[in-house]
Parts: structure tokens; C-alpha cells; sequence
């Protein structure tokens, strides 16, 4: 199975480390396998704020525990000793805590604020595009019915 991989474009990982305004602390990550589905999809661009604080609900962009070049993207389920517990949203892909355990707070990178979904093929009418605009971009945000059901299991 391919590990699970984020890409971030346009800042580095230490981006909300550094001086240069609020607007300095705000990245995009790439979503690249299927861990989140149904909430994000491979392909979906993540506007993702470095160093915000986490709650338990929020989707986190995170280093991977094992492989910490490798860069996921996970929810966090709830606070533990040391750490976030994190499980992805896709009951059948088990690459997270169930996996590796709780995640260290300094191997926390980003919380996502806005999912882009990019658009799924050929646009050719203005209510197609302005369709795909209504449903691309929506924020990312804790599911209170997602929080039972991952605390079910």
C-alpha cells in the first residue's frame, strides 16, 4: 500500500515559526490518498494555518511518526498523554493512531481552514462552473455525528 502523503506548496513547514504578519502563518497543502474520504478527496487543496491551536474535531496536516519527511493528513479524535490521538475519516485505511500510537504536539505542523476541491472535468456552461464553485470550496470543520461515530468504534 502507497503511504498516505500531503504536499504543502508555497511556504516550507516552519512557516508559521516565522516573522511576517498573520497572513505569513496561512499555506496550501495537497491531499494526495485516500485516508479522509469522505471529507476530503485526493487532489483537494487545504488552506491550512501553521501553529494554530487544535481542538478535538479538526482535520491536521501532522508529520508522519515513523517517517517524519513524510507529511499526512489526519483528524484529531481527542487530546492524550503527550500528544493527539488522530484517525483518518476512511474506516478501511488504518495508517494513523491505531497504527503509530499518540501523536507528539510538536509533530502537530498546520489545522486546515478551507478545503478547494478542484474541478472534476470540463466546465462548459456558467451554471456548471458557478455548481462546481458552491460545492469547491467549503471549511473544514469538526463533524459532531463524524466525533460519535469515530468514538464508537
Amino acid at each position: 500500500m502507497q503511504p498516505e502523503r500531503v504536499r504543502e506548496r508555497g511556504r516550507g513547514a516552519d512557516a508559521g515559526r516565522t516573522r511576517g504578519g498573520p497572513l505569513r502563518a496561512f499555506g496550501l497543502a495537497e491531499v494526495y490518498n485516500p485516508s479522509m474520504v469522505p471529507t476530503l478527496l485526493p487532489g483537494d487543496q487545504l488552506v491550512v494555518q501553521y501553529g494554530a491551536a487544535v481542538r478535538p474535531g479538526d482535520v491536521v496536516v501532522l508529520k508522519h511518526p515513523f517517517r517524519q519527511d513524510l507529511l499526512i493528513v489526519k483528524r484529531a479524535v481527542r487530546r492524550r498523554d503527550g500528544g493527539w490521538w488522530v484517525q483518518g475519516d476512511n474506516p478501511f485505511v488504518e495508517n494513523d493512531s491505531r497504527e503509530f500510537g499518540v501523536v507528539p504536539d510538536e509533530l502537530v505542523v498546520a489545522r486546515a481552514w478551507v478545503r478547494i476541491r478542484p474541478p472534476r472535468g470540463i466546465q462548459r456552461s456558467v451554471a456548471g462552473v458557478l455548481s462546481w464553485a458552491v460545492s469547491a470550496v467549503r471549511p473544514v470543520r469538526a463533524e459532531r455525528s463524524l466525533s460519535r461515530r469515530l468514538r464508537a468504534r
